[in-house]
């Protein structure tokens, strides 16, 4: 019976692979789809030998999510209408399993989160929906309370997700060894230490507000030198008085064309003081670039990158450079988003020279074909239809900002795309 569903599985996404067929399934709390469940989704996508979209539909799924198996992709149909909310509390999840596990961490965190992500998975990516640990609102517990929890795991994409905890640890992707993540234009919002990744990540174009006066990011880079956290072309907001950061362990922090609000304490990312602290042996690794603070800036924020270890230039940290060569999601990620996606030049870019420059985006998941906008107008006039997901354009005016946006039509309709804009030089 499970086999003959998987074969009427609406398969209306474009192929985002070219050398592998991506299968979609559907979820539809109405009975429209393959399945009622994302569980029962995720489920049967492990019976089948390729990368695995599961589509869902709007709607409020109360479900608790595991990820056991790789080359999967969990996209909602709207970014605020497909609600995935569950309440559970890390300590509460623990207790109960404390006399049915081995007594690791691992073996008791594994389903402490609303999406559990497990050992070994790879190339998982979560879009264009809601995740809301919601336990907090529910009990007045500011605790743990992980939202999306990835154990050893790696290469895993958040891609225009609102992330929320009632508590701390919302995004606690936690593989030491060599977990890489790469998150663009999400919103995440908690309490204690909120996006905390241990390896590599490179998050950009996203929101933080942070609601507690101990940190909101983290980082643990203490199993190699070159892990690194780098958050670019980002906003910190959050209650007053917030602070941006802290770690127990050696990290490795970079924050470049970030904006943070007057809210935020003149407090440097700081060690502190608890049981679980480690004393840094690589010592403070702390780097900033372009970054700005409303009312006026902090010194510890002041440029400094010649700093860091092979005194990077700006341009040269993107996310290909912050995972030492070994993965490039904004060119290898599966189009799996109705719209135009990572564009290159990147959102507020400043490009090195004139004359020409060549455009490169993700494309939308059902396009035939693209129509371009460029121009130094904030609303960038027409300029070419592209077959493809790239474009050289020449006769480029130094010193000049451009905007430029990337529509995707498909065989029904035309999906405007964002409005992205990088300056030339002189």
């Amino acid at each position: 019976m499970l086999y003959l569903r998987l074969m009427i599985v609406l398969s209306f996404f474009c192929n985002a692979l070219p050398a592998q067929e991506r299968t979609t399934i559907v979820v539809d709390q109405d009975g429209r789809g393959a399945f009622r469940t994302i569980g029962a989704a995720i489920e049967s996508a492990t019976l089948l030998k390729k990368p695995v979209t599961i589509f869902i539909r709007n709607g409020i799924y109360a479900e608790k999510l595991f990820i056991a198996s790789s080359n999967l992709a969990l996209v909602g149909e709207h970014r605020d209408s497909t609600r995935i909310v569950f309440a559970e509390l890390r300590s509460n999840w623990t207790k109960a399993r404390d006399n049915r596990t081995d007594g690791s961490s691992e073996e008791l965190d594994w389903g402490a989160g609303v999406i559990n992500i497990g050992k070994g998975a790879a190339d998982v990516t979560i879009a264009n929906l809601t995740v809301h640990n919601n336990y907090g609102s529910l009990h007045r517990s500011r605790d743990h309370q992980f939202t999306i929890r990835g154990f050893d795991a790696t290469r895993i994409a958040l891609l225009y997700c609102t992330v929320i905890s009632d508590g701390g640890d919302a995004v606690a992707l936690w593989n030491r060894e060599d977990g890489m993540y790469y998150h663009s234009n999400c919103s995440f919002e908690g309490w204690v230490d909120y996006v905390c990744p241990r390896g590599w990540c490179y998050i950009t174009d996203s929101k933080f507000f942070g609601h507690n006066m101990s940190a909101s990011i983290w980082h643990d880079g203490s199993a190699d030198r070159d892990q690194k956290f780098v958050i670019r072309n980002s906003s910190f907001d959050g209650v007053p008085g917030f602070p941006l950061g802290r770690h127990h362990r050696d990290a490795q922090i970079y924050l470049l064309d970030c904006t943070f609000s007057g809210n935020m304490a003149d407090r440097p990312i700081y060690w502190p003081e608890s049981p679980n602290a480690v004393t840094w042996v690589w010592g403070e690794r702390h780097y900033f670039y372009n970054c700005r603070r409303d009312g006026g800036a902090y010194s510890w924020f002041a440029d400094n990158l010649e700093d860091a270890d092979g005194t990077p230039s700006e341009s040269q940290i993107t996310a290909l450079w912050t995972f030492g060569g070994r993965w490039d999601p904004e060119r290898s990620l599966p189009a799996v988003l109705p719209f135009a996606v990572m564009p290159s030049p990147r959102n507020d870019a400043s490009i090195g020279s004139a004359g020409r420059v060549g455009f490169q985006w993700t494309g939308g998941r059902s396009a035939v074909e693209y129509r371009l906008y460029v121009g130094n107008e904030p609303d960038p006039p027409f300029h070419a239809v592209v077959r493809s997901n790239s474009y050289e354009m020449k006769s480029l005016r130094p010193s000049t900002q451009y905007h430029w946006r990337v529509d995707t039509v498909t065989e029904t309709e035309v999906i405007p795309g964002e409005i992205w804009k990088f300056t030339t030089s002189q």
